[in-house]
């Protein structure tokens, strides 16, 4: 069975670990302490950050969204992958562009503002200001539609999602004294669910070798 190492609190591991139990893909988890990752992992070569996946041939992926084509491409439930990953490639492009957006600017602000005190270059409230404009522009999309694309959950949503819940913890008592109300109703969509709660987010041991394997998703 597919090896998905993984770090429970990291949002690329959270959005890697929602689309495998989404889609229903049987992996088995090896939950990974970064200050002590285990020598499987280390051995893999290159990279030895997670979310990290190994699949039955041995093919290696590096990558959260290698992770994620890699479970779409696996699924046989091609409903919710069409759902997840239109073949339009209109859309799929919108798709990119909110993941890229995601990951390309705004991680670069997230980390600022979380970890502030690492980068005194300016202050807290310069670096969440900076942040919030990838949630106003979250925010006015919302308006007028339920998820990114419209009025179904896509890729793009579950993509950003795990990313915007860390920027919220940071201050959670700021966030729900904003204005973005849109944003706050979005996230509480998947924060909430019974699919994060009780599956994405259940808390395992650190893997260590010769333990019994964890199935995931565990239904």
């Amino acid at each position: 069975m597919p090896v998905l190492y993984s770090f429970r609190r990291c949002p690329y591991a959270i959005r890697s670990r929602y689309i495998i139990a989404l889609l229903g893909t049987s992996v088995h988890l090896r939950e990974v302490i970064l200050k002590s990752k285990p020598s499987e992992l280390l051995s893999l070569g290159g990279r030895s950050s997670v979310p990290q996946l190994v699949d039955v041939d041995g093919v290696r992926y590096p990558e959260s969204l290698d992770i994620i084509f890699w479970a779409l491409a696996c699924s046989d439930d091609k409903k919710v992958v069409n759902e997840l990953w239109p073949a339009d490639s209109v859309q799929r492009n919108r798709i990119k562009a909110w993941i890229d957006y995601n990951d390309h600017f705004f991680k670069h602000w997230l980390d600022r503002y979380k970890y502030a005190n690492r980068y005194p270059e300016y202050s807290e409230d310069y670096y969440r200001k900076k942040g919030e404009l990838f949630l106003s522009r979250l925010d006015k999309r919302l308006s007028a539609k339920k998820f990114l694309l419209g009025e179904q959950v896509s890729l793009a949503d579950i993509a950003v999602f795990p990313f915007i819940r860390q920027f919220v913890a940071v201050n959670q008592k700021w966030f729900d004294s904003t204005q973005y109300h849109n944003v706050r109703r979005w996230l509480a969509s998947f924060v909430n669910s019974e699919m994060f709660n009780s599956v994405v987010m259940v808390k395992y041991p650190a893997w260590q070798a010769g333990q019994k394997n964890t199935l995931y998703p565990a239904y």
